[in-house]
């Protein structure tokens, strides 16, 4: 080969992606029965992570996601199978059609997805959660609370039973998932769970829900601190507003309000609200220890901006 032909090599070029790849508010005008169906969120919700490159963070691990089958949790579940995690996620027997949907795009990836059907606000079905991961799965890596119940409503107009059902959900079932799935959690084990900027911050229309997001936090930081000596890590994400099926099924959410959800005034700087893509990527970081092993008792803000 003669010394003056030289094979000119393709530089690759920076990553980036689009600057408004997603749905801008307003949204289509909408209200939804609860507990809310992500199949009829219009615009619907990006979750597949179009944009992430996963690194096989999580190979091998087996992960329990409450409320796996929409928003969040749904993203979370498929992020930590392109990851290389199997997962078991929870849903309502109402949400079985958007279940069904992440399950099959698990099951695309060549890893397993098993739907544990139940009310978390009932004690045998966070049982039943944990016995059934660890018979399906063989134990348990990555516990992650993130099904949640809210309605928008005044103090002086809270139902008792709607609190309840509010303090249950977010609060009680976490600590019976907690209870019942950390004596079969082995050291490098991580506890995640799902708080809210109104957690941190309050919140002038969901006095009860933002009760349980702090008390989650502070769960959290708890479990930190106890768990430390088992080699067992427990961290929180907080949000901002995120475009799930949860604020159509807002009781105390018009059609209107639901169309400008994350775009009302403070809500987040960024002026939109975020899509459960851009809340998993923490998830995965909070789960791999390649990531975060040193990392133990935070309140991640995921929050646009927002403090």
């Amino acid at each position: 080969m003669s010394p003056f032909f030289k094979i000119r090599e393709k530089k690759a070029q920076p990553y980036s992606a689009p600057k408004n790849r997603y749905s801008s508010t307003p949204f289509p005008q909408q209200h939804q029965a609860k507990p809310g169906i992500e199949a009829e969120l219009d615009p619907a919700p990006a979750w597949r992570g179009r944009y992430y490159r996963p690194a096989d963070k999580l190979r091998g691990m087996r992960a329990l996601i409450t409320g796996g089958d929409s928003g969040i949790g749904r993203s979370v579940a498929y992020f930590y199978a392109r990851e290389g995690a199997d997962v078991v996620i929870t849903c309502l027997p109402e949400e079985r059609r958007d279940a069904a949907e992440v399950r099959g795009a698990i099951e695309e990836l060549g890893r397993r997805c098993v739907v544990i059907e139940g009310d978390l606000a009932e004690l045998d079905a966070c049982n039943r959660a944990v016995d059934t991961t660890l018979e399906e799965l063989g134990g348990i890596d990555i516990l992650v609370h993130n099904a949640g119940w809210q309605n928008r409503r005044r103090v002086e107009d809270l139902p008792e039973e709607d609190m309840d059902r509010t303090m249950k959900v977010n609060i009680y079932a976490y600590l019976r998932l907690c209870r019942r799935a950390v004596p079969h959690m082995k050291p490098g084990s991580s506890i995640i769970a799902s708080g809210s900027i109104v957690g941190m911050a309050g919140s002038d229309e969901m006095t009860d829900y933002a009760a349980t997001k702090g008390a989650i936090h502070a769960i959290t930081k708890s479990l930190a601190k106890e768990l430390l000596d088992k080699g067992i890590r427990a961290n929180v994400v907080a949000p901002g507003p995120v475009w799930t099926p949860l604020n159509a099924a807002d009781t105390g959410m018009s059609a209107e309000e639901v169309a400008g959800f994350g775009s009302e005034a403070g809500a987040s700087p960024m002026e939109r609200p975020a899509q459960p893509e851009e809340l998993a990527p923490s998830y995965v970081f909070l789960a791999s220890n390649a990531d975060s092993g040193y990392i133990t008792g935070i309140v991640l803000p995921v929050t646009g901006g927002k403090r």
